[in-house]
């Protein structure tokens, strides 16, 4: 018994009682002790975890095992959990202990699955590598000389967790990348469904047309059987889609001949790291020598895609970050005498929100001030649709999937980009943001090391509602790349 297992090999172990779920939560809470120099973790929950494990293990004994039965997993700090605390990694959500779940939350318990507690992430999931965290940045478990890399972000303590093996899988979120960068750097995996694929309902909002929960695993089979569970209409989320969920596990048949492969010529751009590039052309041979087909494509508007995301995410995020005023939970800060309501609310969102928080607030407030409104937040949802229909006529003229990197880079150390100028940090997203601004589903698939040591991931992108593809695919490059190296412990 081991937190180093897959969901699949645990699941497995469990039904033939191999193992107790109480044994493996056991083994994970004690990794997670141990692994407390990666910051991962902020909020344990061992006395849950284990009366989860316990009623797990008398579901088993009584033929009553759902798919993720005794699984223990980590959540972002993003996701509501009736009674644990939950701060989005914001000094101004101190304290704040929802009274309900989220739907995947409800989801994921309602198969079975066991709560080892809550996971690090950028504050308010605005950042690409979890420096922006109230805690402090999680640490990516991979590490070369002195340095400490970061994760990624914003869901850098998931993919730092599943990485170190504190866990068997976690929940992310992705907004413009925060599930596949993450997961690129740690080597793992990392889905970002199609938007609308999961609720959103108990998940702390960033940017409500961009923001989709997904798995963050130890495998693309794990991947497939954690969505599975979080998947699914939801009455309670207006942008949930009410359509059938397919058995994602079984789609992974690793045949993918005939399939068209794209390419897409645009993503050769100034930054991308060479040994990524030739990463990314062996993936294509890899596909290749699946029986695929690898045809050259063209996404014209790419270049458009960072200014874009960046107007219409900080608008969002100025429009859903007002609700944290002090009135209700969370941080209120000391007043003065004398002071009224506006320097309550001054001082408290002064002294809650972090530094890039605060800028993203106060770009979004200022694309939607009278005057600039048209001249940026409507110009910007003109080119997002551009960009999708990019992709629209890309799978409309038989594009089966798409192959891209997920990083411009390997992981960098902690505190060596954005520290002086915050585009430098934003340009890490320079592959993902595309596909949450129109919606679609994509996975990063580990494929490999650099020279230096560090992980290294390609992107396969869908089209909408085309998960089960997109897993078989990833699941084929997975085969083929045959990635099983495991950070050495340091922490």
């Amino acid at each position: 018994m081991s937190a180093t297992w897959t969901i699949s090999a645990a699941r497995d172990a469990l039904r033939k009682g191999e193992v107790s779920a109480t044994d493996l939560t056991m083994s994970c809470l004690a990794a997670m002790d141990a692994g407390d120099g990666l910051n991962a973790f902020v909020h344990k929950t061992p006395e849950l975890a284990l009366a989860q494990a316990r009623a797990a293990d008398a579901r088993i004994k009584g033929g009553d095992a759902p798919s993720l039965c005794g699984i223990p997993l980590g959540i972002k700090d993003l996701f509501c959990i009736k009674d644990v605390p939950t701060q989005a990694a914001s000094n101004i959500l101190r304290g704040f202990k929802p009274q309900y779940d989220s739907t995947v939350t409800t989801k994921l318990f309602g198969a079975g699955a066991v709560c080892l507690g809550k996971l690090n992430m950028d504050e308010f999931a605005m950042g690409s590598s979890n420096e922006s965290s109230c805690y402090g940045p999680a640490v990516n478990p991979w590490k070369v000389d002195a340095r400490k890399l970061t994760p990624g972000g914003s869901s850098g303590g998931s993919a730092a967790a599943v990485a170190a093996d504190l866990c068997l899988g976690a929940t992310g979120t992705d907004t413009g990348g925060s599930i596949r960068q993450p997961a690129a750097f740690c080597g793992i995996t990392g889905i970002k469904p199609t938007y609308g694929r999961v609720s959103r309902y108990g998940i702390i909002a960033y940017a409500s047309s961009l923001d989709q929960a997904g798995p963050m695993t130890k495998s693309v089979r794990d991947a497939a059987i954690m969505l599975q569970a979080m998947a699914g209409h939801d009455p309670k989320d207006s942008t949930s889609a009410d359509i059938p969920v397919p058995d994602f596990e079984a789609a992974l048949t690793g045949d993918i001949r005939g399939k068209k492969i794209g390419i897409p010529r645009e993503y050769r751009m100034d930054g991308l790291s060479s040994e990524i590039a030739a990463l990314w052309d062996k993936g294509a041979d890899m596909l290749r020598a699946a029986g695929a087909e690898v045809v050259d494509i063209s996404l014209p508007h790419t270049k458009y895609a960072l200014p874009t995301y960046y107007i219409i995410a900080p608008a969002e995020a100025s429009s859903n970050l007002a609700r944290y005023d002090g009135v209700r939970y969370g941080h209120r800060a000391a007043l003065a005498a004398g002071d009224g309501i506006t320097e309550m609310y001054e001082k408290t969102r002064a002294e809650g929100f972090g530094p890039e928080t605060q800028r993203r607030i106060m770009v979004g407030t200022y694309v939607l001030s009278a005057g600039f409104y048209d001249a940026y937040y409507n110009r910007a949802r003109r080119v997002r649709a551009l960009i999708k229909r990019d992709f629209e006529t890309a799978f409309a003229a038989g594009v089966d999937c798409i192959l891209a990197p997920a990083t411009p880079t390997p992981a960098f150390g902690l505190g060596e980009q954005g520290t002086t100028d915050p585009v430098e940090m934003y340009l890490n997203d320079v592959f993902t943001i595309t596909l949450n601004l129109a919606g679609l589903p994509g996975i990063s698939v580990p494929m490999g090391l650099d020279t230096q040591g560090l992980p290294l991931g390609l992107q396969l992108i869908g089209p909408a509602w085309g998960e089960a593809d997109l897993l078989n695919h990833a699941y084929v490059l997975e085969k083929s790349a045959g990635f099983v190296a495991k950070a050495e412990k340091w922490w």
